[in-house]
């Protein structure tokens, strides 16, 4: 059978998993469910995880990669492109390309790819399929396709009708439309390879068997898999180590099934080999060269984890110590790409991730596992390039009406932004920034609050680039807890007057934890717990109505964008707090004194 592979791809909410569902319902696998079938996928409507699925089309076998769209995630788009010989660029016709469309198409226009250019979502009210088309040519040649990369072809699209047409005026009837460009535009993936090559397979993602264990997903490139056969390991150190495939599988859809042998151009995945590692190489012939590693983009900020060590440590979690969450860290390493980790201090393991989201996903999948810990303020890297000190740089791309364009100016320039372009369409602004990452930190919620939840914002890493100099990003002090208990609601009824709060009545506190945000700029010690008081003339349930303010609620992005240096975001199965370092006030205030004279 003829093989085709290729990626679906494209910036956050343009429609990729949902095109891929539709694809797969047409086929004969809609029982198969949606391929965000991770809870967290599904709570927060985004692809997180890349994954493979697989359909019959024709008598022509397509395997299909769906990856996710945000920028956080870009690694498991990184690792992708080099196992696949085609990509679906699915691009939003209102819209248009967006920052991860940019960095995407990039990676694979470096590889030699040429896309098949999908104009989605053609039945939005402002759509403008033809302005979005010439955009997309414009992207393309400014990130230096070639001639034979300029003529791709362009289907246009309804993801969730599940309608393609090759011109705009076609019949909306199915997916056909598209499943032909692939088969005539798309290589076979045997192609220049030949089976009875020696074998030669590259992993590009991992998964995990409770039976089988550590499983390999890799594209055959050359030769003959089979199932009981040896093979070697060849490492990205050099090292080479000897296996054999316990089992093999193919994809039917997103299930798995199982084979005895497979050919050149297939992905499959591989059993047996409890040590393999995403981009090494597995052949029959210790002769046979490795393919080139894969090479994954930086990570671009860092934070420390820490052994819970509130008030309330042990009272949630199953995994509270140091050792198991080194043990969860030491196998997230294993399929994160993306995310390094530096174990060598005795008191916290060093956190590198490319962004809030990436950390923040993680850290929600532990506390959904039972896991208690605590976090620091998440921090930019700073390197020295040359003998300069150089940070992260990320380009933000802002959709907003009019009217909110100054405030959004004014704000960035404080945070050391500069515009690189602005247009004006129909009432609607695109700007677009070059920021440090440091000052888009803790920016996303004061955007969405000066938008009035009307305004898209987007970003993607640049380049190491100087320093930019010092950010104040903090115009609010925290209202810490200097007692413990329960939170009154007379006691949040007279602290909301002085800021945003982030308990309800009832919540239990302890000392040195952080009830709310302070309209000024200054840190204030309150007592959320105290009751009021009885005279001889008045009751203490008497007297004046409490109204009382939606308390603004702390999750675990929240938590990351609002933290200062010297607080913890305590993270348990069942809460996320925000605490001080220091719990009492006289400790605070002793640290403080040593870091004036440590400076």
């Amino acid at each position: 059978m003829d093989i085709r592979n290729i990626a679906i791809i494209a910036h956050v909410d343009h429609g990729k998993t949902t095109l891929t569902d539709a694809i797969m319902t047409q086929c004969g696998h809609g029982d198969d469910g949606t391929m965000d079938s991770n809870a967290l996928e599904q709570e927060r409507g985004i692809t997180i995880y890349a994954k493979n699925t697989s359909i019959e089309y024709k008598g022509t076998k397509i395997n299909i990669v769906d990856t996710p769209g945000h920028a956080d995630f870009g690694s498991e788009v990184e690792r992708v492109l080099r196992s696949i010989d085609t990509v679906l660029l699915v691009v939003d016709a209102q819209e248009g390309p967006m920052p991860q469309t940019r960095f995407v198409l990039k990676k694979s226009l470096e590889l030699g790819l040429k896309p098949i250019v999908i104009i989605n979502k053609i039945d939005k009210p402002a759509a403008n399929p033809n302005h979005c088309h010439e955009m997309v040519l414009e992207l393309f040649m400014e990130l230096g396709a070639n001639d034979e990369q300029l003529n791709f072809p362009t289907i246009y699209a309804i993801g969730r009708e599940g309608v393609a047409m090759k011109e705009i005026n076609d019949e909306r009837k199915d997916l056909k439309p598209l499943l032909d460009m692939v088969l005539s535009h798309v290589p076979p993936a045997n192609l220049n390879h030949s089976s009875t090559a020696p074998l030669t397979v590259q992993t590009f993602n991992l998964g995990y068997d409770n039976f089988l264990g550590r499983l390999a997903i890799g594209r055959i490139y050359d030769g003959t898999i089979k199932d009981g056969q040896t093979v070697y390991e060849k490492k990205i150190d050099g090292s080479v180590q000897s296996g054999k495939v316990t089992k093999l599988f193919t994809f039917e859809g997103k299930k798995r099934v199982e084979i005895k042998e497979a050919t050149a151009g297939d992905i499959v995945t591989i059993a047996g080999f409890p040590e393999i590692y995403i981009g090494e190489t597995l052949t029959d012939n210790t002769d046979t060269p490795a393919l080139p590693a894969i090479k994954i983009d930086e990570p671009t900020i860092s934070l420390n984890f820490l052994v819970n060590s509130s008030p309330f440590a042990g009272r949630e979690g199953k995994f509270v110590t140091g050792r198991q969450i080194r043990e969860r860290l030491e196998k997230e390493l294993e399929i994160n790409v993306g995310l390094k980790v530096d174990f060598t201090s005795n008191e916290y393991y060093r956190v590198y991730g490319r962004g809030e989201l990436h950390i923040a996903v993680l850290l929600e999948n532990m506390r959904r596992e039972g896991y208690e810990l605590q976090v620091s303020q998440p921090q930019v890297i700073i390197k020295e390039i040359e003998g300069v000190k150089s940070e992260p740089f990320e380009e933000l791309t802002i959709d907003t009406p009019d009217e909110y364009t100054g405030a959004i100016i004014e704000k960035l320039g404080k945070r050391k932004a500069s515009m690189t372009d602005m247009k004006t369409k129909e009432g609607i602004s695109r700007m677009i920034f070059e920021i440090p990452t440091r000052g888009l930190l803790g920016y996303r919620g004061a955007f969405v609050i000066d938008t009035k939840g009307e305004g898209i914002l987007a970003s993607r890493f640049i380049d190491f680039k100087p320093y930019a100099g010092e950010i104040e990003k903090h115009s609010t002090g925290s209202m810490t807890s200097m007692m413990s208990g329960k939170a009154l609601a007379f006691a949040i009824w007279n602290l909301q007057e002085r800021g945003r709060i982030f308990i309800e009545p009832t919540t239990e506190v302890y000392e040195g934890m952080v009830v709310g945000d302070t309209s000024k700029g200054d840190d204030m010690d309150v007592n959320p717990c105290k009751g009021k008081a009885m005279s001889n003339m008045r009751s203490s349930g008497n007297d004046e109505h409490i109204m009382l303010t939606p308390a603004w609620k702390i999750d675990i992005e929240r938590g990351l964008e609002t933290m200062r240096e010297d607080e913890y975001l305590e993270i348990t199965p069942k809460n996320v707090r925000l605490r001080k370092r220091f719990l009492t006030a006289t400790d605070r205030s002793r640290a403080g004194r040593k870091d004036q004279s440590a400076n």
